[in-house]
Formats: structure tokens, C-alpha cells, sequence
């Protein structure tokens, strides 16, 4: 196949089943990795007794509450979490301040060994759910407590949860000097049955999974607006007679598709400028595909690339500044990653050592690594993440089926991404150092996953 149909098909039509994905072992993360992703810290070891239950109503709440809340602290890449099998006997686990005191070193020493600990309990009132969770340094006995809230919601599984989700929030952003946590975020992505193809949205950890287009199309490369309400992506619907693809909006406030101007020929691949003002795409309206933008209502359509006889494709605009845009383009023979100026100059193409197909290139949230998936030659499709000012390349996948659509999370510390290893396209989740492997969907064929920022 040559690179011009192959980079269309990839671009705008590629719906192939990609699935399961089984990392061998992550390579040694370097220096410029650890600083880019603020994964070079010692992780903090931490202990999380069960939050205490007040009434026979709460109990299974705590249950759901203290698995998620496990769940999201083991999976934030800063925090090493201290077996229960390590902890004091049972009837000594706080669950409020007072009970804590004079009893730190039975924490701090070993088999524990934690220097923080999470507690707290919960109660319910009525339709309420009330948690009161502490964040304690075993280190320091005297200061006061890292973290001291109430959280409230439903007195529901899903209202504990999200309430786990917070408080998950809330200890990551303390113990990572001030970034934020992923628990709240969402993920969305193209679940396809037969020819059909709509978007589903599910929280960060595969949970609460629920199709919010009906477009009885194909809804693919879903990318969320910075503020996380609305959702720019590929539609096939009706252009003056023809089924062609087409950038198309969806409003999470409003639950429906927003009107988007049509434009001629083929239109795809959307990714949002930092500020949500304005969208980038790739668009045949003028003969090749090129890349153009617009604002984010579909006026003023302005072309930024200008190479006949070639494919450009998947831009993505620098979340920091705004002021670069990296995307693939086959002008030189194979799909390869270019870098140019938001207003078109100064285009770069951006060297890697060696041959093969680069696609999907995604910018990690500090703009200083850049995630994309390379087919090498005699390879597969594996991801790869490179430092942009030195161009230092780590491979996170290797030689295990497709492993496409790369999307970083707001943390800079996780990856989502797409796979067929196990035949069937899935989505799946990852520390950015290639560890901390998770499937998210199991069912039917998933793929182009976008993480919100939000």
C-alpha cells in the first residue's frame, strides 16, 4: 500500500479492531523521562487502614469507598502501598485524629514501615453520604494533619465512589507538590458494533461505561475540549448529497451533537488549540489533505500546510503555549512527524533514527515529551515516547500486536492508549514508563481513546 492511502485510510477510515495488550518489562526509565513525567521521586509508602462505618446503611458503602480509594492511590505512580498484612491489629486502625496519637511508631516501624497514613470514617443520613478522611505524616507526630475534609454525596455505590475519587484527588495533588490527580477524570472513545461506530464515555478506571452519540455512523479520534465540555470528532454523515467524513461537536452540558460547519472533500483528525478557541484539522477542502484550522465554532477556516501531492494528518496543537503543532505527513515518501509554528512557518521535520510509519502523535501536558506510535521496520506498531528538545527516544511496547492512539492523562504520569494483542481492539492503561499495564474495555471493539485534561 502505498504511504498517501495508507496515511488517508489511518487518518479518516481506520476502524480496525485493535485489542489486549501484555507489556514484557519496561525498559529503564532515563533522566529527561523522570523529569518530563515527575516519575523520578521516591514513591511515599503509605498505609490506609479501613475507613470506619457507623450503621449497617454504610457498610456496604465503605467497602466500595475503601476499594476504590485503594485502588486509585496504587495506580497514581507516587505512592507505594503498605499491605494490610503489615498493619497493627485491627482494633488499633484510627479513624479520626485522636486515636492516632501516641501510636505513630507502630505505623513508621517495621513490617509497616509507612511515613503517611489515610483514614477516617463514614456515615450515612438519609439520601447523604458523609466522609471524613485525614491525610497524616507518621514522620512528623506534631504537625497537623496533611488533609482534614468532609465529602458528601449520594448514598450510593456510585456516590461512594466518586467520593473515593476525590479524596484520591486530593492526597495525590498534596504528595505530588501540587499536580493534579487523574480519579475524577474521563475517557472517551469509539466503541464499534458491525459498520456502526458511536462514542462512549467511562471514568478513568473503566468504570460507569455509557454511549452518549446516536449517530448511527462512524464516530471516531474523539479528542475533549481543554474545559472538558465539549468533545470534537470524525463524523461520516451527508455533505450536499455524499456521506463524507466531517468534524463534528458534541456537548456534554447539552447531551447532543452541536451544528459544525461542513466542508468539502474529507475532514478529520480535530485536536483543540490550549485555550479552546480554535481547531485544528486535516481537510481535502482545497484537493490534498492539509491542515487547516478554524475557530472552534467552525468559522474562518485558515490552511496552514501546503503540500500537493502528499497527506498531512493528526495535528496537535502544544498545551503549554500554543504556539507549535506537530503532525504526520507523507510528503517525504513514509508517514513521518513534522513540527511547525501555529500559523503554518517554520515547518521542521522531526528526525528520528531510523525508517518506518509514525502516526498519532499526542503532547504530554508540560509540552516536553511527545508520545506517537512507530512501526519500525520488520516491526509492529509499538508506542514510543520522545523528549522534544533532545529528541530521546523510550520505547513503552514491543513487538505484541497494534499499540496505537496514544493520550495522556492531566498527571503527565499515565498513558491510554489502543491494542490488538489478544486479536480484539481494546482500550488500555499505563504508567508512562510502559508499567502498571490495565485493561478498561472487554467487550465488542474499542479504540481512538482521548483522556480528559479535566
Amino acid at each position: 500500500m502505498n504511504a498517501k492511502r495508507w496515511s488517508l485510510g489511518m487518518a479518516v477510515l481506520a476502524i480496525a479492531a485493535v485489542g489486549a495488550l501484555a507489556l514484557g518489562a519496561a525498559p529503564a526509565p532515563q533522566a529527561w523521562f523522570k523529569t518530563g513525567t515527575g516519575m523520578g521521586v521516591q514513591k511515599v509508602r503509605l498505609a490506609l487502614p479501613d475507613f470506619a462505618a457507623a450503621g449497617a446503611t454504610a457498610q456496604p458503602l465503605q467497602q466500595v469507598f475503601d476499594k476504590v480509594l485503594w485502588d486509585d492511590l496504587a495506580y497514581s505512580g507516587l505512592i507505594d502501598m503498605v499491605s494490610k498484612s503489615f498493619y497493627p491489629i485491627p482494633s488499633s486502625w484510627p479513624s479520626q485524629p485522636s486515636q492516632l496519637q501516641g501510636q505513630q511508631q507502630q505505623w513508621t516501624q517495621a513490617p509497616a514501615s509507612a511515613a503517611m497514613i489515610a483514614f477516617g470514617n463514614m456515615s450515612v443520613s438519609g439520601q447523604t453520604l458523609s466522609v471524613s478522611g485525614w491525610l497524616e505524616d507518621l514522620t512528623n507526630p506534631a504537625a497537623a494533619p496533611m488533609l482534614s475534609k468532609i465529602y458528601t454525596g449520594p448514598s450510593t455505590a456510585k456516590g461512594a465512589r466518586l467520593l473515593a475519587h476525590e479524596m484520591a484527588d486530593d492526597i495525590v495533588q498534596l504528595l505530588s507538590g501540587g499536580s493534579p490527580g487523574i480519579a475524577q477524570t474521563h475517557i472517551v472513545y469509539s466503541h464499534q458494533i458491525g459498520n456502526v461506530a458511536e462514542l462512549w464515555v467511562m471514568d478513568y478506571d473503566g468504570a460507569n461505561k455509557h454511549q452518549i452519540t446516536h449517530l448511527r455512523t462512524e464516530a471516531i479520534t474523539p479528542r475533549w475540549s481543554p474545559d472538558a465540555g465539549e468533545i470534537a470528532f470524525t463524523c461520516f454523515v451527508p455533505y450536499r448529497g455524499v456521506v463524507s467524513a466531517q468534524i463534528c461537536l458534541y456537548s456534554m452540558a447539552a447531551h447532543r451533537v452541536l451544528y459544525f460547519p461542513r466542508f468539502p472533500g474529507t475532514n478529520s483528525a480535530p485536536d483543540w488549540s490550549p485555550n479552546g478557541s480554535e481547531l485544528a484539522f486535516s481537510s481535502s477542502m482545497r484537493g490534498d489533505p492539509e491542515i487547516w484550522t478554524t475557530n472552534s465554532d467552525g468559522t474562518h477556516p485558515r490552511q496552514l500546510t501546503f503540500t500537493p501531492r502528499s497527506v498531512n494528518t493528526s495535528p496537535v496543537w502544544n498545551p503549554k503555549t500554543g504556539q507549535q503543532i506537530v503532525f504526520v505527513s507523507d510528503r517525504g515518501g513514509l508517514p513521518e512527524l513534522y513540527m511547525m509554528n501555529s500559523d503554518g512557518t517554520n515547518v521542521v521535520k522531526i528526525e528520528l533514527p531510523g525508517m518506518g510509519y509514525v502516526v498519532d502523535p499526542t503532547w504530554s501536558p508540560n509540552a516536553q515529551l511527545l508520545a506517537f506510535s512507530w512501526r519500525r521496520v520488520n516491526g509492529n506498531y509499538d508506542l514510543y515516547l520522545m523528549d522534544i528538545a533532545t529528541h530521546q527516544l523510550l520505547q513503552l511496547t514491543r513487538d505484541a500486536g497494534r499499540n496505537e492512539r496514544p493520550s495522556w492523562a492531566a498527571d503527565g504520569r499515565h498513558l491510554v492508549f489502543q491494542s490488538d494483542r489478544t486479536g480484539q481492539s481494546q482500550i488500555w492503561t499505563m504508567l508512562a514508563d510502559g508499567s502498571g499495564l490495565r485493561q478498561l474495555t472487554h467487550h465488542g471493539k474499542n479504540f481512538s481513546p482521548n483522556w480528559s485534561w479535566k
